[in-house]
């Protein structure tokens, strides 16, 4: 897969990343929503510290990727245990389906 490198900011600062080809815009969207959330939690907590602002955004990042699988994985179940249902249910209505 080709790559190129691709200059993003965060914390003030320019880092040069290497992104696949077509994914540009996206890893420039995912830097400047990091950016954004270490900028809040430094207004709100008044932490200046680089190393603390990127653990606690890191952290709660993975707080938020944490629930939101759990989410999916409960849509997920009660999904497949609708289409139990319905299979259930069409296999019965079949069966009460009189022979031709």
């Amino acid at each position: 897969m080709s790559t190129q490198a691709v200059e993003i900011q965060i914390l003030g600062r320019s880092l040069k990343v290497n992104c696949p080809l077509g994914q540009e815009a996206a890893l420039r969207a995912a830097a400047e929503d990091f950016d954004q959330r270490l900028q809040d939690l430094s207004e709100r907590t008044n932490i200046n510290n680089a190393e603390q602002l990127l653990m606690f955004t890191g952290l709660n990042i993975c707080h938020e990727l944490h629930s939101e699988r759990q989410i999916q994985q409960s849509n997920d179940e009660d999904l497949s245990n609708r289409i139990n249902q319905l299979t259930e249910n069409l296999d019965k209505a079949l069966q009460i389906q009189p022979k031709r």
